[in-house]
């Protein structure tokens, strides 16, 4: 199964068909030729089989409608006259003297994105089962399709205005549920675009025995919670999320955990969570459907006190799907709770992403923006995870309820919000000042649909910066620069005679491969060595320090033994992480990485930047080239094949700078996994401790062992070097494949019967020179010396 399939389940909510398909070998191309006997034997489930059928069916009807172009004639031609002329100009002399607006632009680039999607599907299905190079053409333009999603992930306490402020955000005060202080947003909330036309919400659940487990957990926490004290009485209900209290009542509290989980009557309206399966709703309206899902949402609403039984509990996260909303096409806002959760694969849900978000909302009220304890440990807790364990490149700092405030006021409020992010050390640590902005909003006031003057409610400057991060121009301008090597390389393909040529500029290009690739390797090499001095002094540190930072945690300061007897033993029980419901989560591991951590985290964050457009390993991707330019002035003959390969190595360093992206988020949290695994096994010993004494002997057990594993911080540092270098290996590994095998495709294969694509090559290199305004090189491939 390719990556478009398996994609499209993700996207449609039906993940668990991944082995199904895969099984089958089910691919972007078999996927549309899918009949309704072959599904019936696919997806035996009925239910299941009519979602599939539908999101298959309106997947379609959306392609028939891109490829709705103009028939051409003759073997591939587009829509040319016998002269290569184009029936339809885009753009007229005249319209060139105006500049367009930005909606303007995004409407003529969705155009020249369609046309061209339209040539290349032509293309490839005329390329189909010819030759050894058809397979190579045809991956690369499936490679033209892939698109990343962003991330905006929006934190925030209850009642500081999360749900108005996304309403105001989607147009449409009535998809979330807000206005009630003691409701809560319990779960994770995806809110993204939808080509349908009805709003829906797809409920992922944890697994029954994931459940079972926390049932156990927590029923076990309640029931040690008074016997490890002599000194009262069972007066404290815990229950610290309050899960078992919303779905069971005080039930819970007098049956096993087996009745609780086997007992149909607790279940009667979610069988999907039973099957592990998705539940979808769906409704004409957003009020309609918020309705419907706030029980899986939502750990109390004044708004809706029908609701007996509330459900989210069992929900791993919500998405929510929105129709005619543009700007969230490849965009989607993630409402995630402030600190994690107590449930581990919700907690792993919420780390990852967490560590996926490109930008970061923090919301909180106007009055007291600057002063606001919870939103600053938010900001500070996440920050790890969200700067050099993440990819996030800006933070926006979100006062909402600047409702008839003037602008002096609002500019006190943002220069207070400035002036206290100057102070937080362990955010700066992670983000600069330009990644860091303060915006002031009224939800209520956009809301009302009256004229708003964006300098005092900033909401149309958010709904700008979600456009900007669709990022239309770049996504077509990579798209056609692709399509534009791929019919280069084919047209260039079709000339064979120029043998000498070809073998003059590989000999020229495999030498300049060699050099680059080892000036790479040099580059990546010295930055390896200066983190293992940082890295050395990081384990010195950590071994002279440990014990007083451990100290620290044991044995806090303003926190009584009792408080911190559950603080701790929830710590214990969950590898040294302990996540109350509000305040700033407390992470043993984290504290005692702490030293390490701290003597790479700037060097960290000029090497792996998450600005993809400022060049990982401090530049040395962006700075590999095979000088394609100059070899074009030499080699005349072969221009289109070197045009090709120009192409393919941008996109190549693209493609391989998110895969950095990615590694280096592995990389960078190795260090807390290294002394997260060698603490397990006093966790574990610590978590057994019952009755008088409990918290004495959970902390001698913690130091003794911590004494007892000082070389724990050396084998963190060598984890991390380890994968700095494999990361360093298939750097040069891809570098060196890719090239090799574009520079074999392009230059040393014959391929006679390849199909004439000049007019369709001639109209993609229009369309090209059209995105750059006319701005692009005049050094382009000559088809009359190309074609056969």
């Amino acid at each position: 199964m390719d990556d478009f399939v398996r994609n499209k389940l993700l996207e449609w909510g039906l993940s668990d068909l991944e082995e199904r398909l895969e099984a089958n070998k089910v691919t972007e191309e078999s996927l549309f030729c899918i009949t309704n006997e072959d599904l019936t034997e696919l997806i035996p489930e009925v239910g299941l089989r009519s979602i599939f059928r539908r999101r298959l069916d309106q997947l379609k009807k959306e392609q028939n409608k891109r490829q709705e172009t103009p028939d051409f004639s003759g073997q591939v031609s587009p829509s040319t006259s016998s002269k290569g002329k184009r029936k339809s100009e885009p753009q007229g002399e005249s319209s060139k003297l105006q500049p367009p607006t930005k909606r303007q632009c995004d409407s003529e680039e969705t155009r020249i994105l369609s046309e061209v999607k339209g040539i290349m599907k032509k293309v490839e299905d005329c390329i189909r089962n010819k030759e050894q190079l058809g397979d190579f053409i045809k991956d690369k333009i499936k490679d033209l399709e892939t698109e990343k999603r962003h991330l905006v992930g929006v934190f925030g306490k209850t009642g500081a205005g999360k749900s108005s402020l996304i309403n105001a955000i989607i147009n449409n005060e009535g998809l979330l549920p807000s206005g009630s202080v003691s409701a809560c947003t319990s779960v994770m909330i995806k809110v993204e675009a939808t080509n349908g036309s009805k709003y829906e919400a797809h409920i992922e659940f944890i697994t029954k025995e994931a459940w079972k487990s926390e049932v156990d957990s927590l029923k076990q926490a309640f029931e040690d919670n008074d016997n490890d004290y002599d000194d009262g009485g069972n007066d404290v209900v815990f229950d610290p999320d309050g899960k078992l209290s919303a779905l069971y009542g005080d039930e819970w509290k007098e049956k096993n955990t087996g009745s609780l989980i086997d007992n149909n009557k607790y279940f009667p309206d979610i069988p999907e969570f039973r099957k592990s399966k998705i539940k979808i709703l769906e409704s004409d309206s957003a009020e309609g459907l918020s309705e419907e899902f706030v029980k899986y949402t939502r750990s109390e609403s004044n708004e809706s006190e029908e609701v007996k039984r509330w459900y989210w509990p069992l929900v791993k996260c919500v998405t929510v799907k929105v129709p005619d909303n543009d700007f969230l096409d490849h965009v989607t806002l993630v409402d995630l709770p402030g600190n994690g959760d107590t449930n581990s694969s919700r907690d792993r849900m919420w780390t990852e992403f967490v560590a996926s978000c490109s930008t970061v909302w923090i919301v909180t009220e106007m009055n007291r923006a600057a002063s606001e304890t919870e939103a600053w440990e938010i900001l500070e807790d996440a920050s790890s995870l969200l700067g050099n364990g993440g990819e996030c490149q800006q933070i926006h700092f979100i006062c909402t309820k600047s409702d008839n405030e003037n602008p002096d006021d609002l500019n006190k409020v943002k220069n207070a919000v400035m002036n206290e992010f100057k102070k937080r050390k362990l955010i700066k640590d992670h983000f600069s000042e330009d990644s860091f902005k303060v915006f002031t909003v009224s939800s209520k006031e956009f809301l009302k649909g009256e004229n708003v003057n964006p300098d005092l409610n900033e909401i149309p400057k958010l709904k700008e910066i979600l456009k900007n991060l669709n990022d239309t121009h770049s996504k077509t301008l990579n798209y056609v620069s692709g399509a534009y090597g791929i019919l280069s390389l084919i047209q260039g393909a079709r000339s064979g005679e120029v043998v000498e040529q070809k073998n003059d500029v590989c000999a020229d290009l495999e030498g300049n491969l060699s050099i680059q690739l080892n000036q790479v390797k040099k580059a990546i090499e010295g930055i390896i060595k200066v983190f293992e001095e940082r890295l050395s002094e990081g384990v010195e540190k950590s071994q002279t320090l440990c014990k007083q930072k451990l100290r620290s945690f044991l044995h806090p300061s303003k926190t009584s033994d009792r408080a911190f007897h559950r603080t701790l033993k929830f710590a214990v029980r969950n590898d040294g992480v302990q996540k109350p419901k509000k305040g700033k989560r407390k992470n043993l591991n984290v504290t005692l990485v702490s030293c390490l951590t701290e003597s790479i985290d700037k060097e960290f964050r000029k090497t792996f930047p998450n600005n993809i457009k400022c060049g990982h390993f401090n530049g040395a991707i962006d700075a590999f080239s095979l000088s394609t330019d100059s070899l074009i002035e030499k080699y005349k003959d072969v221009e289109l094949q070197l045009t090709f390969l120009q192409t393919e190595e941008k996109k190549m360093k693209t493609k391989l700078n998110e895969t950095i992206l990615t590694r280096k988020k592995l990389i960078y949290n190795s260090l807390t996994e290294t002394i997260k695994d060698n603490m397990k096994e006093c966790y574990k010993e610590a978590a057994t401790f019952k009755g008088t004494g409990t918290l004495k002997n959970m902390r001698d057990t913690i130091e003794r062992h911590v004494e007892s594993k000082m070389d724990m911080f050396e084998e963190a540092k060598n984890v991390m070097l380890e994968q700095l270098n494999d990361l360093k290996e298939t750097v040069l590994r891809e570098l060196e494949k890719t090239m090799k095998e574009s520079i074999e495709h392009s230059l040393k294969t014959e391929a006679c019967s390849l199909p004439d694509v000049s007019d369709h090559l001639r109209v993609v290199k229009k369309l090209y020179d059209e995105l750059h305004d006319g701005q692009v090189e005049k050094k382009k491939p000559t088809l009359e010396t190309a074609e056969a």
